[in-house]
């Protein structure tokens, strides 16, 4: 066995089944030996894709994926998408190839400082040799699964994984989630006894199911305001679950909403910051005198810690003594739009077409509103989102979240800008057959960009701002790109025609594209 062998047969052992890739030439004994550990490889087209397949992988399945990416270069080329993992505190593992130790000074031109691309994200470590390989591959499982959980990176002399080795005897890991801590609690219980001044803030594993029933308790019984943070890394919604306002993205918006409360807890929540600075404006969110209390961080057991919470603040239990449950309130269900498809017609449509149990992948951004909106009325499902702001994560998320849970249709609520950073990640739905249905929000502009002029002031941008800005011309045909890589596809332009074309995607098994071209 040589060490590529032993890194891969530790990391099976350790819960690690599927490898997103793009190899080169140094890693070509990890390549090898993936014929001879039983491991999934998936091929990215580009690093991108690999790095966003991963963190949809990990989100859903909750063990650690892997990528196997080509020196620093294929390293960095995955980096945007590693950050929304990072932020996601999804537990991703990057295997890096790197030259032979003997060949680093003679500075070839593929050699770089790959140390410092991946200790941006958190814990890397260059190994060692061959005899330790297999235990540096462990060490990274252990990084990534934290707490907290995140991005680990081993950096792989290619002369490390050729060479004699031997899988060591390692005890199986398992992320580590912290109960609840009494003086957080107790805490938290003080700050919600402000009643409708005090706010909870729900993030991380306080987006699940139980947790969510907690935070409704709690909020039933002190009259306290509930906020989900903007951008989830999962989060599950629909009828039956309790569903709260998410903070709004633009800074002055949020500032109003939590104008009102003085103290604020945060359950797997972070202290909300601005996502830009703007000048005259300051970082937080929160107003100066709010008192901020840290009930359980994003990857803690936040259903358990909400529960205790709300046995603290005094909220009743029914008559055999179970937490009792708020009534969550009836929401109509969205039925499909007709006429113009504009965004609104586009949300409610798939919002009511969308199959009980579907993961929804949301980087629709500004068309997507709409769907947020009415998803709370749609048969439960689960959506993710992009947590880090680097764009292009939808489409490979997407693929990966397919790949972690075989029984569920995924949807990927796609952005046509933003969708094509990692148009390649077709290319992989088709190759292994995924369930994912790609859903186009063609309005064929970046709005984001426009809304950012505007309130920057510029109320007429001229023509150079407004060619940066807009999709077109050339049209960008979704379409045609979407067969050039294996999926079969459809243009629509009215909702009627949306409600048809979703209606056939979403019974087929396999990848799908729907392009929606959106009404201005």
């Amino acid at each position: 066995m040589n060490g590529a062998e032993a890194l891969l047969e530790t990391s099976r052992r350790l819960g690690v089944e599927v490898c997103f890739a793009n190899p080169g030439t140094t890693e070509m004994p990890l390549v090898a030996a993936l014929d001879r550990v039983r491991l999934r490889a998936v091929l990215g087209l580009f690093e991108g894709v690999c790095t966003g397949a991963a963190d949809g992988y990990a989100r859903m399945a909750e063990r650690p994926a892997a990528t196997l990416l080509h020196l620093g270069p294929g390293f960095a080329n995955g980096l945007a998408n590693l950050h929304n993992a990072r932020r996601a505190g999804s537990a991703v593992v990057n295997w890096i190839g790197d030259h032979a130790a003997w060949h680093l000074a003679a500075d070839a031109p593929l050699t770089s400082d790959i140390a410092a691309l991946a200790g941006t994200l958190g814990w890397v470590r260059t190994a060692r040799g061959a005899t330790t390989l297999a235990q540096d591959g462990a060490d990274a499982i252990a990084a990534a699964l934290g707490p907290p959980a995140g991005v680990a990176s081993l950096i792989i002399p290619v002369d490390a994984q050729g060479r004699n080795a031997t899988v060591p005897s390692l005890a199986p890991l398992r992320a580590e989630r912290a109960g609840p801590d009494e003086r957080a609690v107790s805490a938290a219980a003080r700050a919600l006894a402000a009643g409708s001044r005090s706010g909870l803030l729900l993030g991380g594993r306080a987006l699940r199911g139980p947790a969510l029933h907690a935070a409704a308790r709690i909020a039933a019984h002190t009259g306290c305001a509930v906020l989900t943070e903007t951008f989830t890394a999962r989060h599950e919604r629909g009828a039956g679950l309790p569903d709260f306002p998410r903070l709004p993205y633009f800074p002055e918006q949020a500032r109003t909403t939590l104008s009102g409360v003085d103290r604020l807890v945060l359950a797997g929540a972070k202290n909300p910051v601005a996502f830009f600075g703007y000048e005259g404006q300051p970082s937080r969110l929160a107003h100066e005198a709010c008192e901020i209390t840290t009930l359980c961080s994003a990857q803690d057991e936040a259903a358990a810690a909400l529960e205790a919470l709300a046995d603290a603040a005094g909220a009743p239990r029914d008559a055999a003594g179970a937490p009792s449950r708020a009534v969550v309130p009836a929401r109509p269900r969205p039925v499909p739009a007709s006429g113009a498809l504009d965004a609104s017609a586009l949300g409610r449509t798939l919002a009511a077409l969308q199959p009980e149990g579907a993961i929804v992948v949301d980087e629709a951004a500004t068309s997507g509103l709409a769907w947020s909106a009415h998803a709370a009325g749609a048969k439960p499902h689960t959506a993710l989102a992009l947590t880090g702001g680097a764009i292009g994560q939808g489409l490979p998320c997407a693929a990966g979240a397919a790949l972690a849970c075989p029984g569920r249709r995924v949807i990927a609520f796609q952005a046509d800008g933003s969708g094509l950073y990692t148009l390649q990640a077709l290319w992989t739905m088709a190759r292994e057959a995924l369930d994912v249905t790609v859903v186009v929000c063609a309005n064929r502009v970046y709005r984001i960009l426009q809304v950012e002029l505007a309130r920057a002031g510029v109320a007429e941008p001229g023509p150079a701002a407004r060619s940066l800005t807009q999709l077109g011309p050339p049209v960008l045909d979704w379409v045609a790109a979407a067969r050039a890589f294996g999926v079969p596809g459809v243009s629509v332009a009215s909702a009627d025609a949306l409600a048809d074309a979703l209606g056939r995607a979403l019974a087929e098994p396999g990848p799908s594209l729907v392009e929606a071209v959106l009404t201005h």
